[in-house]
Order: C-alpha cells, then sequence, then structure tokens
C-alpha cells in the first residue's frame, strides 16, 4: 500500500481527499501546514507520493517547497503530485513536479494521476 501526504491547506478537501484514497487502499497522512514542519514531516513519515497545493496558507509557496524538496538528498527522489486552481501545469514540472492536476479535478483523474505516477 503506498502512503501518500496530503498538504492542502482547505480542511474539507483535506478530509474529503484522506477518506477517498483511505477508500482507494492507500495510506494517507498530513504534511503540516509551515515549510519547516513538512519537511520535518516528509522525513518522518517517507511518504511514496507527495499531493501538494502551489499556495498554501500563510503565504507559502508549493513551489519553493518543491524546490527545497529537490534539494535535499533524502527527499529528492519523493515523488510529488501539485495543485492548483490555476493552470500551473508547466511551471510545476519546470520545478520538478512529477504531476500537475487543476482545480477542481474529477476523482478519476486524480487517481489516475496518481497511480500513474507512482508507476514511475
Amino acid at each position: 500500500m503506498a502512503k501518500i501526504m496530503l498538504v492542502e491547506d482547505d480542511h474539507t478537501m483535506r478530509s474529503l481527499l484522506k477518506t477517498l484514497l483511505e477508500m482507494e487502499g492507500f495510506e494517507v497522512v498530513f504534511g503540516g501546514g509551515q515549510a519547516a514542519a513538512l519537511l520535518e514531516n516528509l522525513h518522518k513519515h517517507k511518504p511514496d507520493l507527495l499531493v501538494m497545493d502551489v499556495h498554501l496558507a500563510g503565504g507559502i509557496n508549493g513551489m519553493d517547497l518543491l524546490h527545497s524538496i529537490r534539494q535535499d538528498d533524502e527527499l529528492k527522489h519523493t515523488r510529488v503530485v501539485m495543485t492548483s486552481g490555476m493552470n500551473y501545469d508547466e511551471a510545476a514540472l519546470a520545478a520538478g513536479a512529477d504531476g500537475f492536476l487543476q482545480k477542481p479535478y474529477m476523482v478519476d483523474d486524480l487517481l489516475h494521476l496518481l497511480r500513474q505516477v507512482l508507476a514511475q
């Protein structure tokens, strides 16, 4: 069973994603709201895949966090799928994301992308 870490500010969305992904057989953990907490939780939980919003609470930029992940020797191979209400597809992939999904998205599109990225 793959472990997925969710970094999503919206509590309702986070809860719905957790339920959905657990129903699909994934183990789900939450990443934390601050940059340092997220990096610490990544080291602690070692997820197979990170699903992270581009815009996070407190003005934190998911792209900056992605850059930090890719610079960390222990985390740089973590698979990352970025999400946003705006189309950051090219920017996310150029920054090192393994996939991007624009909100709102269909559940089937999310599951397909997660399985595709995990199979890489």
